[in-house]
């Protein structure tokens, strides 16, 4: 190979040849374009989150007319709002499992046609009890659509864009809350009892079309190396990657994963142990490794602090905190619910396109130092309104203004971070029981708060109220900043190399950040000169030549 060529003790300034290439050759390549295929199939999958969204928004308008119909107390109310988050958890509980048997693509269809049936049940409801069958069938179809969609997203995603791509689903969940929102407001003019069957029903249009669109998706290009269908996976990572180089690369690492040698190119394979999810709770739960137990313990706490800090109690009665406000017609509360559902799908996608730019770590500490003071300042407002004898027109302002940025502080980032963080720290062979895990103490969190919010406010106040969840986004704020390492630009199997230490992840985050800039060269390490990059072992790496 020839270097810099030196005559008479002169550095020559001729073009240096190296295999034939100048070292314009190997120059920095320009940034990709977005893979379109791969987009395509986020978009497709992240469908599956509307259904959560839509009833969420919807629910939150219509249950003031199923109050009225049916003569239900205040904690039948709760009861009724909540209670999805915690049949969901049937649904999150067993998507682990049934998508490593059949598939993640026909896991989503079969998470379509029980939305379809519940949201089908829910709007023929004609009692109390009848409503609360539809609650639990749809919840099932909520769950899985909930674990499955992050997942399989992550997945076909390439490590350029997979914080944009990953975020879909929480895109499509405050769209379908937008639109839950939006068909409250259109149907509450119709007669009491067809308006919220219709608000109900037409919630099983999205899981039409979700069944539909999921034929044009490929598999997860995992699921199938899993399996030892090779040249499928190739096939795929060919169509999502954003180069072919990516593409063998991405193969090379999940081969890794699953136990296939690398020199084993068969298009079918025979994997010593088909991974359907078997002994994967044990080695999660019983003889978890420190690394395990660390992205764990990220992945469970950032789905419960998510919840915890109140967004559901805001999104699910902000009516009711509109009418605390002072605002007390239907119609007007109704448009206003409407702002906040906008506010929140406007900021969840200014986040996808800061989530592979900023990374994740500095948007959800933002995110929650932001809703720390926006719950804490509607809390204020609240008090001062409930302890005034006349109307304050100010703190009725400072009320809704604070709610339109609580919401949009959580949508720019621990509402789309939590699904993007905890779908791709997981290793391959966790992945989808670990993201099941995860969302089950979501939901569960989830359906505590909106099962109690009610019964809390008239407790200690509603000011008091927002004032505790103030309370718990602080501790978030800390737990976030001391344990969860930053994941931008990693793949997926490089993940576990930055868990481990729960406390003491910076020194390997450093230790990566060196060998990174080793490898890539900054012209200025070591007296070395970057003269391009070489090809080892399906690896990159770089050559070099000290002067």
């Amino acid at each position: 190979m020839a270097g810099l060529g030196i005559e008479n003790g002169v550095v020559s300034t001729r073009p240096v040849i190296v295999d034939n290439k100048t070292l314009a050759d190997f120059e920095p390549a320009k940034k990709p374009k977005r893979n379109k295929f791969a987009f395509a199939c986020a978009i497709l999958a992240s469908l599956a989150s509307i259904l959560l969204g839509y009833d969420i928004g919807v629910m939150s308008g219509a249950i003031i007319f199923i109050k009225d119909e049916l003569k239900i107390n205040d904690v039948q109310v709760e009861i009724l709002v909540g209670i999805l988050n915690l049949y969901c958890l049937v649904g999150s509980c067993v998507a682990g499992r049934t998508s490593d048997w059949i598939g993640r693509r026909y896991t989503v269809v079969f998470a379509a046609a029980i939305f379809f049936v519940g949201a089908l049940l829910m709007g023929f409801a004609t009692n109390y009890a009848f409503l609360m069958v539809g609650r639990f069938v749809a919840g099932i179809g909520v769950g899985y659509a909930l674990v499955i969609a992050p997942v399989y997203t992550a997945e076909v995603s390439p490590a350029s864009s997979r914080g944009f791509l990953t975020s879909f689903p929480e895109i499509f969940i405050n769209g379908g809350i937008l639109l839950g929102y939006v068909s409250n407001y259109a149907f509450s003019k119709l007669p009491t009892n067809v308006g919220w069957r219709l608000m109900l029903g037409v919630g099983a249009i999205p899981s039409v079309l979700l069944a539909v669109g999921v034929l044009a998706m490929p598999e997860s290009p995992r699921w199938l190396v899993m399996q030892g269908r090779l040249g499928e996976a190739k096939t795929v990572l060919d169509k999502t990657s954003d180069t072919k180089e990516e593409a063998q690369f991405r193969l090379g690492d999940i081969k890794e994963a699953a136990g296939i040698p690398q020199d084993c190119n068969d298009d079918v394979v025979q994997v010593q142990k088909q991974s359907h999810g078997e002994g994967v709770w044990k080695e999660l739960l019983l003889y978890p490794k420190p690394a395990v137990r660390h992205v764990l313990i990220c992945a469970i706490g950032i789905h419960f602090f998510q919840q915890a800090s109140g967004i559901d109690a805001v999104v699910l009665y902000s009516p009711r905190i509109f009418a605390k406000a002072g605002i007390t017609s239907s119609n007007d509360k109704l448009l206003a619910t409407i702002a906040v559902g906008f506010v929140k799908t406007i900021f969840i996608l200014v986040a996808t396109f800061l989530l592979d730019r900023i990374g994740r770590r500095p948007l959800l500490l933002s995110s929650f130092a932001g809703m720390v003071a926006s719950s804490a300042t509607l809390g204020l407002s609240l008090t001062i309104i409930d302890h005034s004898t006349e109307k304050q027109m100010w703190a009725i302002g400072l009320c809704i203004a604070m709610v339109l940025a609580y919401v949009g502080l959580f949508s720019i980032g621990a509402g789309p971070i939590t699904w993007v963080y905890s779908s791709e720290i997981f290793p391959l062979r966790l992945r989808a029981q670990g993201a099941s895990m995860g969302v089950a103490v979501n939901r569960v969190t989830s359906g505590v708060i909106s099962m109690t919010f009610i019964s809390l406010y008239k407790a200690i106040t509603i000011g008091g109220a927002f004032f505790l969840f103030s309370g718990i986004a602080t501790v978030a704020f800390f737990f976030f900043y001391t344990c969860l390492p930053e994941t931008q630009g990693k793949t997926l199997e490089e993940m576990e190399g930055l868990f481990g230490k729960l406390v003491g992840w910076r020194k390997e985050a450093k230790k990566m950040k060196m060998e990174s800039k080793d490898v890539n060269g900054d012209g200025k390490s070591n007296g070395q000169i970057q003269l391009g990059n070489v090809t080892t072992n399906g690896r990159q790496g770089y050559m070099t030549r000290v002067v």
